[in-house]
């Protein structure tokens, strides 16, 4: 189980420049990751350490990742932004 202390700093992690990044990260934070299994929370933990233009760039097309768990993690949060 997620430490309510650790959801606050992923919750500070996911305040980002963009509101876009905030709203998508946040929500998935929020709905997702207390479900998530261990591979999933840290890749998006690695997502989030990724600068803003290469988050938003992931997540709308424009960017591909090396890291196999890093475009995984980046399915499940365009999945759930299209729920």
């Amino acid at each position: 189980m997620t430490e309510p202390v650790e959801l606050r700093a992923l919750a500070w992690r996911c305040r980002r420049g963009m509101r876009e990044l905030d709203v998508l990260l946040s929500g998935w934070l929020r709905s997702e990751y207390p479900g998530a299994n261990r591979d999933e929370k840290a890749a998006f933990e690695r997502l989030l350490e990724l600068q803003d233009p290469e988050i938003f760039g992931l997540l709308t097309g424009r960017l591909a990742s090396a890291d196999p768990s890093i475009e995984a993690i980046v399915c499940l949060l365009r999945r759930t932004a299209q729920q």
